[in-house]
């Protein structure tokens, strides 16, 4: 991102809430990127940061193996060490870190020892709520460091440098229950150092634009186009960027939402004016999923025959192509490595379904991968995509195969497209949509007996999911007023043929996923 005037450099050192740091410094509108700990203090140097975040992480300072860097990179640009980046800094400037004895997890209390620089707007000795995840602590501060705060243990919580803008806090600011932990974050940011808030949609848009001009030139492009809020604000920039030389491919897999096919063509055909091929292929991908059950097989089989059906579809659509658009994300991108530079713990097939086959030679273009969802949100709007498009709650690469539990036949297909567009249209109408971070219903391979006038049935159940999320890496379950889930229930029990009962899903991620499968 060349052309930011600021960008701040955030150095993972493990810790699950290092996502929320390049967020929280996003959200002040400064550019951030996180990058693993073994990056060399030249590689750093080139990066020219304005300023370091050294981030937390699950070890002891003393540990074999455990984070360290250069002491140089303290002249490279203004430092801030959060937990474990304090307690580094501690240790490598000869100070004292011990273990044990003082450990704090969750809410504390911290007072402000020097209402400046980090604490800048607060009151001396002001108590704040802070939320605290450390097991070490600073027994000894190095020479030339004072304490800025303190909790009610008498443990060093803040510390800086008398004359050298390196500043630590032992708490997590970026966590939301930090109270005023956007404010310290933006302490370092702009008052320590000096970095302009230039991080916005329209720039992004601009320097996006002015890069895929420069780089495709009069040559021809293609996206993969699932009418998800990824694929669709990608297809939508480039169009932006290159227009005719963009030729979109949506495949209708069969596995969609009721209506989502004609929404997608009238958005891109007729709003954007978008070159658009839809593929039919619903039969094919109902024959690929015949009989089975196991989520991690249905998905497999969903990927391989994606990519043969957009093989084929590529191969009369864009012969002449020479690049392909992917929606991938940052989340994507940072969670392909760990800290220590290995892949990321597996939990499932990522929902995006991806990868090509060797023989097909594109390159590719990712216009969204330095962004976060709600940045891609935020992109789409300044692209003018309805709001119904880049406000939708995440919709799974594989679809509703994965909430059909079991074995995906069309009438399981059709029952859940029924009962999921009933359970949408009566949030819309009740205007919780928005409060929710994704809501669907989920098909059980399960029959139960209902009573239905003087009749006995025999029928299926269906389950309802909402949650509430930042990101989508925790959430919890929607509380619904009691009238919206009872008229939800109603409408789906008499207008879906084969239901008889309706269940709401009460469970947390984690120890739950958001999907069922």
């Amino acid at each position: 991102m060349d052309a930011l005037s600021s960008r701040i450099l955030i150095l993972d050192c493990g810790s699950q809430f290092t996502q929320l740091i390049a967020r929280r410094v996003r959200e002040a509108r400064v550019y951030s990127e996180i990058h693993p700990w073994t990056k060399p203090l030249s590689w750093i140097r080139d990066f020219q940061p304005t300023g370091i975040i050294l981030s937390g992480g699950p070890n002891s300072v003393t540990d074999d193996g455990a984070p360290t860097f250069d002491r140089a990179i303290l002249d490279v640009a203004p430092v801030l060490g959060v937990c474990y980046g304090m307690q580094w800094l501690a240790h490598a400037e000869g100070g004292l870190v011990a273990g044990g004895g003082r450990r704090e997890y969750g809410r504390a209390e911290v007072q402000v020892a020097e209402p400046a620089g980090m604490f800048a707007g607060f009151g001396a000795g002001e108590r704040t709520i802070v939320w605290m995840s450390h097991g070490d602590h600073v027994e000894r501060l190095p020479p030339g460091y004072v304490a800025t705060a303190t909790t009610g243990h008498g443990v060093v919580a803040g510390f800086r440098h008398e004359s050298r803008p390196v500043h630590a806090v032992q708490f997590h600011a970026e966590v939301a229950h930090t109270v005023r932990g956007a404010e310290v974050i933006q302490n370092f940011l702009f008052g320590i150092c000096g970095a302009t808030p230039d991080w916005t949609p329209g720039s992004f848009v601009e320097h996006e634009v002015a890069k895929i001009r420069a780089l495709v030139g009069d040559r021809h492009v293609l996206c993969g186009l699932s009418g998800g809020v990824d694929s669709s604000v990608a297809a939508a920039l480039v169009h932006k960027a290159i227009g005719d030389q963009l030729t979109c491919i949506f495949v209708d897999t069969g596995l969609l939402r009721l209506h989502e096919r004609e929404q997608v063509e009238r958005t891109f055909r007729q709003h954007l004016g978008v070159k658009l091929v839809t593929v039919h292929a619903e039969e094919r991908f109902l024959a690929a999923l015949d009989g089975v059950g196991e989520p991690e097989e249905k998905r497999r089989r969903i990927g391989h025959a994606f990519i043969d059906v957009f093989e084929e579809a590529s191969a009369e659509a864009g012969r002449d192509a020479s690049f392909l658009v992917q929606g991938t994300l940052y989340p994507d991108v940072i969670e392909s490595v760990s800290a220590k530079g290995g892949p990321s713990a597996t939990i499932k097939t990522h929902h995006n379904v991806g990868g090509l086959k060797p023989g097909m030679k594109f390159t590719l273009i990712e216009p969204l991968r330095e962004l976060f969802k709600d940045e891609v949100r935020n992109v789409g709007r300044e692209l003018g995509l309805p709001e119904e498009m880049v406000g939708r709650h995440p919709f799974p690469g594989p679809g509703l195969a994965i909430r059909v539990l079991g074995a995906v036949s069309q009438p399981a297909l059709d029952t859940l497209r029924a009962a999921d567009a009933i359970y949408l249209e009566e949030i819309r109408a009740a205007g919780l949509y928005n409060d929710i971070w994704q809501a669907f219903a989920v098909f059980l391979p399960v029959r139960s007996v209902g009573v239905m006038g003087d009749f006995r049935t025999y029928e299926h159940a269906v389950a309802l999911r909402a949650v509430t999320s930042t990101d989508g890496m925790t959430a919890d379950w929607y509380a619904f007023p009691h009238e919206v889930l009872g008229r939800i229930s109603s409408r789906i029990i008499n207008e879906v043929p084969g239901v008889n009962r309706v269940v709401y899903d009460v469970s947390s991620k984690p120890p739950a996923t958001i999907e069922w499968e």
